[in-house]
């Protein structure tokens, strides 16, 4: 034991004087293994420090209240809660239908204890006006100075407010809005002003828009000016904080909730009960989300697998330069075996090498990891959104990530280790390099790893559909080429027949000593063969992706929709446009509007009403449609071939072209220019648009009226003309027909009749229909109607936006204008410019393929310095009998050449497997659930089977296997001496 410490301890002593002698071979080494210990140790640390313990998720809830009252919006039936107050259900089953679900409020004062203290949290939209234009933000009503509400807010600037005229606002809606503290701030469509005093933030949500004002002081005055303007203001929603003498239990929590409250109770939160004591969990409607957020071991095997390919293709990067020092020490090491050391002395001092540099980068590593995660603590959590609840190390996860690095730098070292071990002691000090044979067993294995990889992902491919054994197939099969890489090496040598001399000279010198060629080929292989498959996977999702791509316009076209406060500010939108873009021609649009004009969009306000542009019960799909009092799925009586067979029926054709409209029914009130911007040339459409019908784009809408395509007149009553004709396929292009919308006059008590499965009231307009011929692509617009006609229908109408055609593309000037002038109108317009499709993965291709250069460039100038080495007498001897300078140059460039043209040949072929096996899974994977879609009804998006482009990435290939071995081989030759220092040769 005393022997083994005694000589270890001198290996590491010779190790550390070795390194500190090469500096910069040590440096390298130490960054290639430290800079992955830096990033997963400092990932490690911002992730642990973000996690909130419970103690502080409430101390930013619920501040130093012991309870947060909330009201379910249940209309105060009894609930069901967690312990934490974060699910909640109600008693009584409503998932069956037979009872509308309740929703309605309760009242929480009620349950609020006797002597306890109370403070309440309101918060609800509002528009308000900054420097800019208008922002959509967020008004809290908190009373943020009470010791109540303390770490809900964080105060960074002047106070809080204290009079109703006064607000404090986040630091992130200063920075947006342009104001500052002492800012007076208003709201559009409110007379008051109000004066900002500080500025805070929320420590959980850093990014968040809010202001804060004193309870009643804003929303109420604020709501009652939009309801005298017309305009609806969105219902705020009030909780309360609650503090009382001893604090909440959980049967005090469950009595609450007997009256529809829910409660977050400090004391329940920080203590739960078990859960056999918590009636929720045995709720058949309650999914345990603690279950799903658990970590399943199937979820590890990718996250090993990256982290062992990334430490495999260190130790091939770093192996090479262990190997070069211990060939330059090896006189040193045979002075060892000379004085009495054994193999095992000389695999210790060269073991000790990889431990001294794994120590050293461990260390690096984890103290940079530390102090810059320290440093930049204030930059991550601005980029997170939120506050780390502090500084959290885990001393355990920090040494088993330093161990990682140790444990690579033994790895890389083992190789050079027994290589230099099997050197004689008479052949190390007379500098002889030895012939050994390379071993017959690697390549066998590798031969059986690559075998036994490509049948798994074969079979992963073309049988099974997980995308997991392609992947770990084509891992294992990529360590068997691996290994094979010295046999590979031998058989590139063939080709040096063909070769100039330099060339052949360099590629003969390679495959002679594959101990440092193999290694450093089999990184550049696996670095080319990560960025190949890849590139291929990018290219081939590109192309697919181009493929499916559905435009929401024609080309060039635009579109701009203002859907709140009754398209206020529509008309400004779209004049901005109109001066701002190269504008062709122009389309105004507007929406059918029911009731008041401020309602918002669906909202059921009081005086808020909506329509329903209807589907005849004859067009409807058989795969979709239910009867009111049936539950089951309506495709379970037919059969699958029916089904399929139903699945090519015109009304169930879900097949999408683009485009998408915030109205329903996809219903515009527009004229016939709209058609124009639309590319639909058809003029029967836009006669009958100016008599007054309505323009179907969707045949599903459209009662066939059978007496009308006789003689061009229409009738309400075509039910059952729809109905035969629904059996034999859709009406005739330009037949007349008719097309029903009911008006809905009360939105609330039309939901309530849906969920009661009743027939929905309303008033029912009926319209003489035109169907454009053939199937065009309307971009989203199913139904158009003249200003004239849905005026003479009694339909009211609110302006929309516009379409608009351009000239060109707007130029980067002409767009940066455009939105600085609709970021004033806030959040509420929806823009579009119909550009095409452009690719996301450009970026990603070059970056991949300039990685891959670099890895190349590093690990075929580590085998170059090798070659050097070995070379050295060589090229010393060329010297000294007259040759060129530049024979030095020439050469140290061919040797890095050549190992990067073979790592780079072997890593494309590699490479480009694995891709194609991915892209086979996945589409064995589509065209399973293509067919099951239709055996089970489900309908589906396309007209075939899916098919999946696999599209090689040439460019990227080509930069590879030329740009890439051609540029190693200028920069080795740039940076080799011409001339070496000339000495005696030595005698052999």
């Amino acid at each position: 034991m005393r022997t083994w410490f005694h000589s270890w301890r001198a290996a590491i002593r010779i190790a550390r004087r070795d390194a500190w002698r090469s500096k910069g071979r040590s440096l390298l080494v130490l960054s290639m293994i430290a800079l992955p210990i830096l990033g997963v140790s400092a990932f490690d640390l911002t992730f642990r420090s973000s996690e909130l313990t419970r103690a502080q998720e409430l101390q930013r809830t619920i501040g130093a209240a012991d309870a947060r009252f909330e009201d379910a919006n249940v209309e105060g039936l009894p609930i069901l809660q967690d312990p934490q107050g974060d699910q909640s259900d109600t008693v009584e089953d409503f998932t069956n239908g037979n009872k509308p679900w309740p929703n309605g409020p309760a009242d929480v004062s009620k349950t609020l204890p006797a002597g306890a203290t109370v403070l309440t949290d309101t918060s609800g939209p509002a528009k308000l006006t900054t420097t800019y234009g208008l922002l959509t933000t967020e008004i809290r009503e908190l009373k943020a100075a009470d010791p109540m509400a303390d770490g809900i807010m964080k105060l960074l600037d002047g106070r809080f407010p204290e009079k109703a005229d006064e607000v404090a606002a986040t630091s992130k809606f200063l920075e947006t809005s342009g104001l500052t503290v002492g800012s007076a701030l208003t709201a559009r469509g409110f007379d008051r002003e109000y004066r900002i005093t500080g500025s805070y933030e929320l420590p959980s949500d850093l990014k968040t828009e809010q202001i804060n004002a004193l309870p009643g002081a804003f929303l109420k005055p604020y709501g009652e000016a939009l309801e005298k303007s017309g305009l609806s203001a969105s219902d705020p929603t009030t909780t309360y904080l609650v503090k009382k003498a001893g604090g909440f239990t959980w049967d005090m929590v469950q009595q609450i909730n007997t009256k529809g409250v829910k409660v977050v109770a400090r004391d329940v939160a920080l203590n739960p009960p078990p859960d056999s004591e918590v009636p929720l969990y045995k709720s058949p409607n309650y999914y345990d989300y603690r279950a799903a957020e658990s970590l399943k071991a199937g979820e590890l095997v990718p996250l090993v697998t990256i982290v062992g390919l990334a430490m495999l293709e260190i130790c091939l990067l770093a192996g090479p330069a262990f190997a070069v020092g211990a060939r330059r020490s090896r006189r040193q090491l045979g002075l060892v075996g000379a004085n009495g050391g054994a193999r095992s002395h000389i695999r210790a001092i060269v073991l000790s090498g990889g431990l001294v540099i794994g120590v050293a980068a461990a260390i690096t590593g984890t103290v940079l990891a530390l102090t810059l995660t320290f440093a930049l603590r204030p930059l991550l959590e601005e980029y997170m959104g939120q506050r780390f609840g502090g500084f959290n190390v885990r001393p355990a996860e920090l040494a088993a990530i330093a161990g990682l690095a140790v444990l690579t730098g033994l790895l890389s070292a083992i190789v050079p280790a027994v290589t230099a071990s099997r050197q004689t002691v008479l052949a190390s000090l007379t500098g002889r390099r030895g012939v050994r044979r390379g071993s017959r067993v690697l390549p066998l294995v590798g031969l059986a790893g690559l075998l036994l990889g490509g049948t798994l992902a074969i079979y992963g491919a073309v049988v099974s559909d997980k995308s997991i054994i392609v992947a770990g197939g084509s891992a294992l099969a990529e360590l068997g080429v691996v290994a094979m890489t010295p046999a590979l090496v031998g058989l590139f040598g063939r080709t040096g027949r063909w070769l100039p001399l330099s060339p052949r000279l360099a590629l003969r010198d390679a495959v002679r000593n594959r101990g440092r060629t193999a290694p450093a080929v089999a990184a550049v292989l696996a670095a080319v063969a990560g960025t190949v498959a890849v590139s291929t996977y990018a290219t081939s999702q590109d192309a697919q992706n181009r493929a499916d791509y559905l435009p929401d316009l024609p080309y060039g076209a635009v579109s701009v929709f203002v859907m709140e406060e009754g398209g206020r500010d529509a008309a400004t939108a779209v004049e901005a446009i109109d001066r701002n873009l190269p504008i062709d021609l122009r389309s105004d649009v507007s929406r059918v509007n029911i009731g008041r004009l401020g309602c918002s969009p669906w909202g059921e306000e009081e005086g808020c009403g909506s329509y329903e542009v209807m589907v005849p019960p004859a067009n409807n799909c058989p795969l979709w449609a239910s009867s009111n009092d049936e539950d089951s799925d309506p495709a379970a009586k037919f059969s699958k071939a029916q089904r399929r067979e139903l699945a090519k029926d015109w009304r169930c054709d879900s097949g999408g072209r683009g485009g998408a409209l915030p109205v329903d029914g996809g219903l515009l009130v527009a004229d016939a220019s709209l058609l124009k911007v639309l590319g639909i040339d058809d003029a029967g459409a836009a006669k009958a648009l100016a008599e007054g019908k309505y323009v179907s784009f969707d045949p599903t809408h459209v009662v066939k009226d059978a007496k009308g395509a006789k003689d061009g007149k229409s009738a309400a009553t075509g039910a059952n003309a729809g109905a035969r004709n629904g059996a034999k396929g859709a009406v005739k292009a330009g037949d007349v027909g008719t097309v029903s919308i009911k008006l809905i006059a009360d939105n609330k008590a039309a939901t309530r009749a849906a969920e009661l499965k009743k027939e929905v009231p309303g008033e029912v307009k009926t319209f003489t229909a035109y169907e454009v011929p053939g199937t065009p692509n309307a971009y989203g617009v199913r139904g158009l109607i003249s200003p004239a006609t849905a005026k003479a229908a009694g339909m009211g109408t609110a302006p929309l936006g516009a379409y608009f055609t351009t000239d060109r593309l707007p130029s980067s000037e002409q767009q940066q204008k455009l939105d600085a002038e609709l970021a004033k109108l806030g959040d509420a317009v929806d823009y579009k410019l119909e550009r095409g499709y452009v690719s996301r993965y450009g970026i990603v291709l070059i970056a991949l393929t300039l990685f891959a250069g670099l890895v190349t460039i590093g690990a075929a100038g580590i085998a170059t310095g090798l070659a050097q080495a070995d070379a050295e007498a060589d090229l010393k001897t060329l010297a000294a009998v007259g040759a060129p300078p530049r024979v030095r140059r020439t050469l140290s460039g061919f040797q890095c050449g050549v190992v990067a043209a073979m790592g780079v040949v072997l890593g494309s072929v590699s490479g480009v497997l694995p891709a194609i096996g991915l892209r086979l899974s996945e589409e064995r994977q589509m065209r399973t659930y293509y067919e099951e879609s239709l055996d089970r009804g489900w309908g589906t998006m396309q007209d075939s089977p899916p098919d999946l482009p696999i599209v090689i990435p040439w460019e990227t290939l080509g930069a590879l296997l030329v740009l890439v071995p051609l540029g190693a081989a200028l920069l080795a030759a740039l940076v080799t001496r011409s001339r070496g220092a000339l000495a005696r040769r030595a005698v052999h």
